[in-house]
């Protein structure tokens, strides 16, 4: 089970009830200790009550209170020196060497994080749908519209028409023109961002297989996506944040690439070939 219990409890903590948070924390905090507790226990260390404690195992995809026990126990939360240095602010006086260290481990914590949240059933039914599609439509704003860009230059070289237009009222405009046979992809780290949303739910009316990369957690995005494909980000001030989060959207995007590509692997070496010899005179010798 890896990780995987106590990143959820780490990206999802914002997103999560009163109640959750609390025990969400308490477990975070006393790791080893929230092992050997029982339902009552648990509900009474956290402050909450035991229908609280099942409903936040619930929520995390648990069966109930005996599976949260084991995934506990499977693996316990350790304070690594990585970790420290991961959530320790970026101060002005930092060098290049620090500010570089810390920045690439915010990413390998998220690329970390993100391995551990993405449903392996969920990326494998959004490689087949877009494998099936006739084209792709992307929408994002700000920072993911650069990631949705990465993606339409991807699929655009393996021969799959996939459209990403950096204007919103476009974006929306398009939407409507899709049908059950494409695929609208829409990225946004929050879940929250309203063109992005807007534009899943104009594609979803119109048929489309709606796709959401986004940040573990509740949020709105998910009301209008067919498969949701969850992120992990790590915040720190400077935006950092938001590098890390962007590094685990195309962690993303580059498996829902390579998943396409195994799956036409004869006909995108071909066009990998064609697309390559079509630039080489492009380059200086």
């Amino acid at each position: 089970m890896d990780n995987t219990i106590f990143t959820k409890m780490k990206q999802g903590l914002e997103s999560f009830r009163p109640s959750e948070k609390k025990i969400a924390r308490y477990i975070l905090n006393n790791s080893r200790e929230a092992i050997n507790l029982s339902i009552s226990e648990m509900a009474k260390k956290s402050n909450t009550s035991e229908a609280s404690v099942v409903r936040f195992c619930k929520t995390l995809g648990l069966g109930g209170y005996q599976d949260l026990k084991i995934a506990l126990s499977l693996n316990t939360v350790q304070d690594s020196k990585e970790e420290k240095i991961l959530h320790e602010i970026i101060n002005v006086d930092d060098s290049p060497k620090t500010i570089l260290n810390k920045l690439s481990a915010g990413s390998i914590q998220a690329i970390q994080d993100t391995c551990n949240l993405v449903n392996i059933h969920s990326l494998s039914e959004a490689i087949e749908v877009i494998n099936q599609c006739e084209k792709i439509h992307l929408f994002g704003i700000g920072a993911s519209s650069i990631v949705a860009l990465d993606a339409q230059y991807k699929f655009a070289r393996i021969n799959i028409p996939s459209i990403m237009f950096m204007d919103h009222h476009i974006q929306i405009t398009s939407a409507v023109h899709l049908n059950e046979r494409d695929v609208a992809i829409g990225i946004s780290n929050s879940g929250r961002t309203m063109e992005v949303i807007e534009g899943l739910k104009t594609a979803k009316e119109r048929g489309a297989t709606t796709i959401a990369i986004t940040q573990y957690g509740k949020s709105p995005i998910q009301d209008v996506s067919d498969i949701v494909l969850f992120t992990a980000s790590v915040e720190n001030n400077f935006r950092s944040g938001a590098m890390a989060s962007r590094i685990a959207q195309l962690l993303v995007i580059d498996s829902l690439f390579i998943g396409v590509a195994c799956k036409r692997y004869d006909e995108v070496i071909e066009y990998l070939k064609i697309t390559r010899e079509a630039l080489e005179d492009k380059r200086y010798k």
